[in-house]
């Protein structure tokens, strides 16, 4: 028996029950924030086209000729001049030669006779239209085929995609493997694209072990580095990969130094709650760089966004499960804005569930889902530390902050992975 006065706290077996006198930030408030104050941070280059794949443009790319450069014919036929031929039959005859792709006729056609014409090749002058050789019947240097002809019909007009002159592509894209044809075609020999976005990425722990090596039963293997460098990887950004760092609060304040001096954004997961040995939150609240670090999320409530000598740090929780859901959630489209490509939320799709789910109000919740028969599949198991749910998933279930009760085929929002780039 003990005489001590203290007096325990109401039992609320909610590890996100809000303290008195504490108020989570909504994810939407965290968003605005975050691209209030965040902005580009990397250099420009020049680079030629060839080497362009995959980087951020830093100015629009303004076509320097037409696609097509010249009107040409879309099916092998035969050019004439459409508004000489009204309804009935006709019976022209074939001006010898031929337009090629690559190979152009010279002399002009003269009104009321053909040329042999095939697809891509340049319309010889004297002709806008092309009839379909499927409509003609050949004969001896003559065409027969019946009338009227549309006017400009198996043509492409001179710069109907682009003209000189025109914006292909807006500064702040990313360069995809289509784009590649759309600046060959422009004409573009040199781009002005962003430096990639360098991305340190550190872990924190003495409880972790690296993969490969023997781990003892009270540690585990550092899932969250590997996780987290390949998402910044798959997104385009180059990666400095600091490794694992002692719970020790010198140690990861000589962590963070190097980290901001090699690279533009800092990764960090574990130490960002406020245990005794989260010394993360802590270092950022001692140099008063703390911007938030409570958000109304599950999972993922300890994330730390801060300053660390002018170089943004995104502290994630240390599950693996949170790391990857607050890393996707914020620090995914906050990185593209430093890296210019400016602030990116994916709107995912509305899609029936397959499962029942009871929702508190309060925080905006994620749960790791897949998609099957055009249906939405939850992971069975909501707890962060099953690792095995990111697996099994194909991308997120985004719940609102409002109280929700989903039963089989209420419509959630969906978001696959490839909608956050991954």
């Amino acid at each position: 028996m003990t005489s001590s006065k203290l007096t325990p706290p109401p039992l609320q077996n909610d590890c996100f029950a809000l303290p008195p006198g504490v108020k989570w930030t909504p994810v939407a408030d965290a968003h605005a924030m975050l691209q209030r104050r965040l902005d580009v941070v990397v250099g420009t280059e020049v680079l030629s086209v060839r080497d362009a794949f995959g980087r951020v443009l830093a100015a629009p790319v303004i076509a320097k000729r037409s696609n097509p450069p010249a009107a040409n014919s879309a099916v092998d036929g035969y050019a004439v001049a459409g508004a000489t031929f009204e309804a009935g039959t006709h019976v022209v005859a074939l001006v010898d030669g031929r337009s090629a792709a690559g190979q152009p006729y010279s002399g002009t056609v003269p009104k009321g006779q053909a040329l042999r014409i095939l697809t891509g090749a340049a319309m010889p002058v004297g002709t806008d239209t092309v009839i379909l050789q499927e409509d003609v019947t050949l004969g001896e240097q003559e065409i027969a085929f019946r009338g009227p002809l549309k006017l400009s019909a198996n043509a492409r007009k001179a710069g109907e995609d682009f003209a000189t002159g025109d914006e292909v592509l807006p500064s702040g894209r990313r360069i995809t493997a289509t784009d590649m044809a759309l600046l060959t075609a422009s004409g573009a020999q040199d781009v002005t694209v962003r430096k990639p976005l360098r991305v340190a990425v550190i872990s924190t722990g003495d409880e972790l072990a690296e993969a490969g090596e023997s781990a003892t039963p009270d540690q585990i293997y550092d899932a969250n580095r590997p996780m987290l460098l390949s998402m910044a990887k798959r997104l385009g950004h180059d990666v400095v990969d600091l490794g694992r760092i002692a719970d020790n609060r010198e140690d990861v304040r000589a962590a963070l130094d190097d980290a901001a001096q090699r690279a533009d954004v800092i990764l960090t997961s574990g130490g960002a709650s406020a245990g005794d040995e989260d010394h993360m939150s802590a270092l950022l609240q001692e140099t008063g760089a703390m911007a938030l670090w409570r958000l109304a999320i599950k999972p993922g409530r300890p994330l730390a966004l801060g300053m660390w000598n002018e170089t943004p740090v995104f502290g994630l929780p240390g599950n693996p499960v949170a790391a990857g859901v607050c890393a996707l959630i914020f620090a995914t489209p906050a990185m593209g804005v430093l890296a210019g490509e400016g602030w990116q939320e994916p709107e995912g799709v509305l899609l029936p569930a397959s499962f029942e789910k009871r929702k508190k109000a309060g925080r905006r919740e994620y749960l790791r889902a897949r998609v099957r028969e055009g249906q939405v599949e939850a992971f069975a198991s909501e707890g962060s530390g099953r690792i095995s749910g990111l697996s099994w998933a194909d991308g997120l279930v985004e719940l609102p902050d409002e109280a929700m009760d989903i039963k089989p085929g209420t419509l959630v929002r969906y978001f696959s992975y490839r909608d956050f780039g991954l």
